[in-house]
């Protein structure tokens, strides 16, 4: 186990470079395996997650070149087999097997999804799809084989507009006969990501990044190089720790159009920042106004960026409220910050920040990634001393955290214990 040890107070200056976007490579990596051919993905993020779908791979038989942040994948040897759940349930974009592999060999076969435990996280509509385009759904237990003996393109209404379901359905549809169109699709940036990487192999998919997908089916995908979108929640994150501690702190290699929602919100309570190109170079204000937010899918503001965000709510003054609408366990980093000295009350899906407070170091516990995140952003702006155990969830979405932090002057340090 390994524990991340803060020293909170220090002014953060210079410059972060975002990495590749975790949302996005978690689902272009399965993806590979529709190929024919070897495909290139560059922008890789250097993360646990990352590491836990190489694992996958290299058990059906891909074979895998890795450089820097490169990743090469050679689909062609692959042996159709079980997925086993010591390694699926290590992420939760394992589920995203299911669809390519469905999609290039009519017949998946693996355990439920593991992830983070920020509430009910079902498939039903992943599967839902696979049976609109033909595939039989055996449940056994924790197991799952999904099979068909044709795959034909179908009309599909997604009752939520689910990122996962709307990549999943997408992949199994790419090499389905005849044309598939996604209604109420999720319009998520790492979406219309994952069907340029699709097209650039020779996929027909129409419509990636509106509420309207079609997917015309194709018998062959080719090889192809395709990039990695910068990670607009990597990106979010230091932004935010810049609104607390920075000092004409850099974030760069990011699409600022992917973080309006949370630009709009830090102009609002008074946060004094410059948008470029691909970078968005932020300082801290003495004086915050407080604000509300709601999560909502994309264009939304982005329940990832919901628990960092909250921390610089503590330091707005007044009433701040935070809604919470797509995952009911999303408020566990709340407790923890309340340890820290913040005063927020929940009731049903919305806490209620009442501000500022002063936050002081303490020993907290990641209990999923975006707490963790929310953990080391109240622990920089904290005095004293902060100890995260459990810091395997900030390891699976945030690469090399520790050093890009320490490059700008943060006191932190990744401890085994």
């Amino acid at each position: 186990m390994k524990q991340i040890i803060i020293e909170g107070g220090n002014t953060l200056s210079g410059e972060i470079k975002i990495s590749g976007a975790k949302n996005s490579a978690v689902a272009l990596v399965p993806a590979s395996i529709l190929c024919d051919e070897e495909v290139t993905i560059d922008n890789i993020p250097n993360i646990s997650d990352i590491d836990a779908l190489k694992e996958i791979l290299k058990h059906l038989g891909a074979k895998i070149k890795s450089t820097d942040s490169t990743l090469s994948i050679d689909p062609s040897s692959i042996n159709n087999k079980e997925i086993p759940e010591e390694i699926s349930k290590k992420l939760r974009a394992s589920y995203y097997f299911m669809g390519a592999i469905l999609g290039k060999y009519k017949k998946a076969m693996m355990y439920f999804p593991g992830g983070c435990s920020i509430g009910a996280r079902p498939i039903d509509l992943h599967l839902k799809g696979f049976e609109a385009l033909g595939a039989k759904v055996i449940n056994e237990g924790n197991k799952y084989i999904v099979e068909a003996e044709e795959l034909k393109g179908a009309n599909i209404y997604l009752d939520i507009a689910s990122v996962g379901a709307t990549i999943n359905i997408m992949l199994a549809a790419v090499r389905a006969k005849g044309r598939t169109i996604i209604d109420n699709a999720a319009k998520e940036p790492e979406i219309v990501n994952v069907a340029t990487f699709l097209n650039n192999m020779g996929a027909k998919i129409r419509g990636a990044g509106t509420s309207t997908i079609k997917i015309y089916g194709v018998e062959h995908l080719h090889k192809c190089f395709h990039e990695v979108i910068p990670d607009r929640i990597e990106a979010g994150t230091y932004i935010i720790m810049g609104a607390l501690c920075g000092d004409n702190l850099k974030v760069s290699n990011l699409i600022p159009e992917h973080l309006e929602s949370l630009l709009s919100k830090l102009e609002e309570i008074g946060v004094d920042f410059e948008v470029g190109a691909d970078f968005v170079t932020i300082s801290r204000s003495e004086k915050y106004k407080s604000t509300n937010i709601k999560t909502l899918v994309y264009p939304g503001f982005p329940t990832d960026l919901q628990q960092p965000f909250t921390v610089l709510l503590t330091q707005c003054k007044g009433k701040s409220k935070v809604t919470e609408t797509i995952w009911e366990n999303r408020f566990m980093h709340i407790p923890y910050l309340t340890s820290m000295g913040a005063d927020i009350v929940i009731k049903n899906q919305t806490a209620t920040i009442i501000g500022p407070t002063p936050l002081k170091g303490t020993e907290v516990v990641a209990t999923d990634l975006r707490a963790g995140a929310a953990m080391v952003v109240a622990a920089l702006l904290a005095s004293g001393k902060t100890k995260i155990t459990n810091v395997e969830h900030i390891l699976r979405g945030y690469e090399n955290i520790i050093e890009k932090l320490s490059n700008v002057g943060a006191k932190i340090v990744l401890k085994e214990i």
